[in-house]
C-alpha cells in the first residue's frame, strides 16, 4: 500500500516536472523569438536610414482658419515650424505599400509606415514584407493615403523595447506632457508633407469607438471630435472643429488597454 503511493507521488512529480519544462521551453522559445525580431527590425530601420534623405521644407499653406484660432492656443507657435520633407522614392521601390513616414518629437517613433489591404497583415510582417511578430507601422486599410479622411489612424505594437510605436507610451508621462515643443507631429508622404497639432492624449479599455473613419454627418464627427477631448489626461488648449482632419495614433499598453494620441492637421505643403 506504501508502495502504490509512493509510486502515485513520484508519477504526480514527474508530471509536473515535465510540464514546467514544457513551460519553461515553450518561453524560452517566444523570449528568443522576441529578440531575433526585434534584431531583424532594428537591422531594417538602419538599411531604411541609409535610403533616405530628410529635409526640411517652408510653407505657407496654412490649414485652420485662424480667426477661429484662441490666443492661447499652441498653434501660433507650431505653425511657424518647417516641414519635414523625406525622399520616399527608394522606399517605395522597395515596398509598394509605402505610404509615408511618420515622426512623433519626445518619442522614439521616427518610421516609414505603409497600409496592406487589412489592419492584419502588418501586425506580423516588417517593412521587407517577412514574417515577423515585431510587425511594422501601418496606416488603417480604410483610410486613403493622402491622409485627407476626417480621422486618420496610423497602428503599431507597443513593444517592450520602446521600438514600433514601444514608446508612445511617454505621451502620458510629465515630462513629455511639460514640454510643449512635443505637442507637433510630423508626417511626409510622396505627394505631401503635414503638420499635425496633438489634441488628446489617453488611455482606455480596448474599444474601438475612436478608431471611425466616416461619419454620418456634422454634429456626428463634433460629437467625435469633443470625445476625443474629453478623455484626454492633459488640456492642449487646441481648438478642434468639424472641420478639421484628424491624425490618431493607437497602440496597445498592455492586453486590456490602449494608449491613444490624436491630432489635427494644421499645415501642408
Amino acid at each position: 500500500m506504501i508502495d502504490m503511493k509512493k509510486k502515485r507521488k513520484f508519477r504526480w512529480s514527474s508530471l509536473i516536472i515535465l510540464i514546467a519544462l514544457l513551460v519553461f521551453i515553450y518561453s524560452s522559445f517566444k523570449i528568443i523569438n522576441w529578440f531575433i525580431d526585434n534584431h531583424k527590425n532594428n537591422k531594417i530601420m538602419n538599411d531604411i536610414t541609409d535610403q533616405i534623405t530628410i529635409n526640411e521644407e517652408v510653407s505657407e499653406n496654412v490649414i485652420q482658419n485662424e480667426e477661429e484660432i484662441k490666443e492661447d492656443d499652441p498653434y501660433w507657435y507650431f505653425i511657424k515650424m518647417n516641414l519635414m520633407d523625406v525622399d520616399l522614392t527608394n522606399l517605395i521601390s522597395i515596398n509598394n505599400d509605402t505610404v509615408g513616414w511618420l515622426k512623433v518629437l519626445g518619442t522614439n517613433i521616427n518610421y516609414p509606415f505603409v497600409q496592406a489591404s487589412d489592419n492584419n497583415y502588418y501586425l506580423t510582417h516588417d517593412f521587407y514584407k517577412h514574417h515577423n511578430n515585431a510587425g511594422w507601422v501601418f496606416l488603417d486599410y480604410r483610410n486613403n493615403k493622402e491622409l485627407n479622411n476626417q480621422n486618420n489612424i496610423i497602428y503599431a505594437h507597443g513593444r517592450a523595447n520602446e521600438t514600433m510605436f514601444g514608446s508612445l507610451k511617454n505621451v502620458l508621462a510629465n515630462d513629455w506632457l511639460n514640454n510643449q515643443n512635443n505637442f507637433v507631429i510630423e508626417v511626409s508622404t510622396k505627394d505631401k508633407n503635414s503638420l499635425w497639432q496633438v489634441f488628446s492624449v489617453y488611455k482606455v479599455p480596448n474599444t474601438n469607438d475612436y478608431i471611425e473613419t466616416k461619419f454620418n454627418n456634422e454634429d456626428d464627427f463634433n460629437n467625435f471630435i469633443n470625445k476625443l477631448i474629453n478623455r484626454s489626461i492633459y488640456d492642449f488648449k487646441t481648438t478642434v472643429n468639424k472641420n478639421d482632419h484628424i491624425l490618431t495614433l493607437s497602440t496597445c499598453y498592455n492586453d486590456n488597454i490602449k494608449v491613444v494620441l490624436h491630432a489635427k492637421l494644421i499645415k501642408t505643403s
